[in-house]
């Protein structure tokens, strides 16, 4: 059975719940939307990500409660450079929603979402320990798997295989 191409037009995916809410709170909040194989990806301009994701959370249309995880893709040497990546999932309607902010090389930095959901703490202090994104208003950003006095980010792909020497 082949896939069937993804949609990334805004008007045809403005039904879902969450993109419609996002619409209808700000319409500049969303960069671009994508649903591929049954998944629904909605790219956020970096100053709306904690508001969005308060909406969405707040929302009874959404109602996604459940933070299931936060990570960070590296596009190293292209720009922007890096996407954080927040999982959300509905328990009460069994559907989960990806929220990607692009973050470009000179400024990587969003508004943490630990004031939405404390669980995003560890989460957030990991993506800033492998990959140096800094997470304005986290309230307690520090090295978690690495050393105080490591140097770099070990995650991103300019990173040597060995470290620095």
């Amino acid at each position: 059975m082949p896939l069937a191409p993804p949609i990334t037009e805004i008007e045809q995916l403005k039904s879902h719940p969450a993109v419609a809410r996002l619409l209808a709170w700000n319409p500049a909040s969303i960069a671009e939307v994508k649903f591929d194989r049954d998944e629904m990806t909605i790219y956020l301009d970096r100053s709306s990500l904690r508001e969005a994701c308060a909406l969405l959370r707040d929302d009874a249309d959404c109602a996604f409660n459940f933070l299931s995880d936060v990570t960070c893709v590296d596009w190293f040497p292209a720009e922007p450079r890096f996407e954080v990546v927040y999982h959300l999932l509905s328990i009460s309607k069994k559907e989960r929603v990806r929220l990607k902010v692009r973050l470009d090389s000179a400024s990587p930095a969003v508004e943490s979402a630990t004031s939405v959901w404390p669980a995003a703490n560890f989460f957030e202090r990991e993506v800033f320990d492998l990959f140096g994104i800094r997470f304005t208003g986290h309230p307690y950003l520090r090295r978690l798997l690495m050393p105080e006095n490591w140097e770099g980010h070990p995650l991103r792909k300019d990173y040597p295989v060995e470290g620095y020497r």
